[in-house]
C-alpha cells in the first residue's frame, strides 16, 4: 500500500534531536526512537551519522563534558546493528517470534519486556506493551492487527508515534516502516491498522492518552 508523506517535527528540531544523539545527551526513549527509524530509512541513518561525524570532530577541540548514562552503550549498539545488517538468526529467537524479527535495537528491549510482564490487551486486535529504556517518558509497542482499530483519543501532551512494520491510518492519512506520526493535545484520532498485516509501532509521549466515548467514561471512573 502507497503511504503519505510521514508527519514529523520541523527539519530544525531533526537536527537538534540528531545533535542531541551525537552527543549522548538525547533522553533514552527518543534515542530508542531515532535508533529504529534509523535502521528503517536510509536518510536518518545517514543524517545521524553526518550529526556523529561533526560531534567527533568538536569533542576533539572542546573540553570535556559528561554523557548521558548508557550513551556509549547505545551507541556501540547501534553500530553493531548496521555492521550486522541487522540480520536474524534462529538463536534470536528467544521470546515472541514476531518481536525477534524488529531492527535493532528496539528488538532486544521488547524482548525484555515480554519476559518481564507480557502484552497488555487494549481493544479487539490492540495489544500495548511498556518499555523500560530508563525515561519519564511514557514509552510503548503496539501490536495492531489488520483492520483493528484503537479507541478514539486525544493527546495530554506530545505523542511521537514511528511504524516499524506493516502500517496504519486515521484521520490525517496513512502510515508505513520509518513513518512517523506526531499528534498533539489539539489531535484527535482513531488508527486503524492497515488490511492484510500486523503493524508494529513505537509510541513516545510525555503525557498520557484521554479516550473518548465509553472509553473515556471507563478511564474517568478508574481515575487514569
Amino acid at each position: 500500500m502507497e503511504h503519505d508523506m510521514m508527519q514529523q517535527p520541523a527539519t530544525s528540531s531533526y537536527s537538534e534531536l540528531y545533535s542531541a544523539y551525537a552527543a549522548g545527551q538525547l533522553d533514552p526513549a527518543f534515542a530508542l526512537l531515532l535508533e529504529t527509524q534509523s535502521m528503517l530509512r536510509r536518510d536518518v541513518r545517514g543524517a545521524l551519522a553526518a550529526s556523529e561525524a561533526v560531534s567527533g570532530f568538536m569533542l576533539e577541540t572542546a573540553e570535556p563534558v559528561q554523557m548521558s548514562a548508557g550513551a556509549g552503550a547505545r551507541a556501540l549498539e547501534l553500530i553493531d546493528a548496521l555492521e550486522s545488517g541487522d540480520s536474524v538468526t534462529a538463536t534470536d529467537f528467544t521470546g515472541d517470534a514476531e518481536l525477534a524479527c524488529l531492527p535493532m535495537p528496539l528488538r532486544d528491549k521488547a524482548l525484555e519486556a515480554f519476559d518481564a510482564a507480557g502484552w497488555q490487551a487494549n481493544a479487539p486486535g490492540i495489544r500495548r506493551m511498556k518499555l523500560d529504556v530508563g525515561s519519564d517518558l511514557e514509552i510503548e509497542l503496539y501490536r495492531i492487527q489488520s483492520n483493528a482499530k484503537v479507541p478514539r483519543h486525544s493527546h495530554g501532551g506530545t505523542e511521537f508515534t514511528l511504524v516499524v512494520a506493516g502500517g496504519f491510518s486515521d484521520e490525517t492519512g496513512s502510515y508505513g516502516p520509518g513513518d512517523l506520526a506526531v499528534k498533539g493535545p489539539d489531535d484527535t484520532h482513531q488508527p486503524v491498522g492497515d488490511p492484510g498485516e500486523v503493524c508494529f509501532a513505537l509510541a513516545v509521549r510525555d503525557a498520557g492518552l484521554q479516550f473518548t466515548g465509553i472509553m473515556g467514561v471507563i478511564q474517568r471512573v478508574l481515575g487514569r
